[in-house]
């Protein structure tokens, strides 16, 4: 009975252990009830390079619309970058096409009064970038969701594709870019935009679920 009991004891605690190694958080910026998952690595650096280069402008395609119960799902990008805007002084635009997606980050944005550092835009994002007149110091690729089927994904890898080249222009030598979703069927969101970066003077930091790449002159 006795080992019996300590046997289901064992079980447990490695149990325990093992979902404690799988909690990606990323606290203590982030609370600790919030997972991160597979992006937490990439958000770490970016929040690191971030704080480095003394950015103070930020643009992402495709905003959270699930606000920060998204936070394993997609990432919540707009929140967690936007939170560090709040608390460095800086700017973050956050675009997307979809009147839904706008008004579900924008009342996560309004719940976490980020209102002043932060401004979801309901508007097609090539437009948006094509537009842009101030330089970026990190941008955010994350739009056009992906799915199984192979039209959509060509279309989905060709509009990342156009929104860097809308936006390229007003990137310095130390912007940095993450694009999101790149271990999916085919390549991913950052397929197409990523072969054009390389032969293009940038280079890859990591290379993970997200791709996070910086000029190959960057300083930091």
């Amino acid at each position: 009975m006795y080992i019996f009991l300590w046997i289901v004891a064992i079980v447990l605690i490695v149990y325990a252990m093992v979902k404690f190694l799988k909690y990606r958080p990323l606290t203590p910026f982030m609370p600790y009830k919030y997972n991160f998952g597979k992006r937490r690595v990439t958000f770490r650096k970016v929040l690191d390079l971030l704080e480095k280069t003394n950015a103070k402008m930020i643009v992402e395609t495709g905003t959270s619309r699930a606000g920060l119960k998204g936070a394993k799902g997609d990432g919540a990008a707009t929140i967690v970058f936007g939170k560090w805007a709040k608390e460095n002084g800086a700017f973050m635009h956050s675009v997307d096409i979809s009147e839904d997606s706008v008004k579900g980050s924008q009342a996560e944005v309004d719940a976490q009064e980020l209102n002043n550092h932060v401004t979801v835009h309901l508007s097609d994002s090539l437009l948006f970038l094509k537009n842009f007149k101030e330089k970026v110091d990190f941008l955010y690729l994350d739009s056009y969701d992906y799915s199984k089927d192979l039209e959509v994904q060509r279309l989905s890898q060709e509009h990342h594709l156009k929104e860097f080249m809308a936006i390229e222009n007003q990137l310095h030598e130390n912007t940095i870019v993450l694009i999101d979703d790149c271990r999916l069927p085919n390549g991913g969101k950052g397929k197409t935009v990523i072969a054009y970066m390389l032969k293009n003077d940038w280079k890859i930091l990591i290379e993970a679920y997200q791709v996070l790449l910086v000029r190959k002159e960057f300083k930091f």
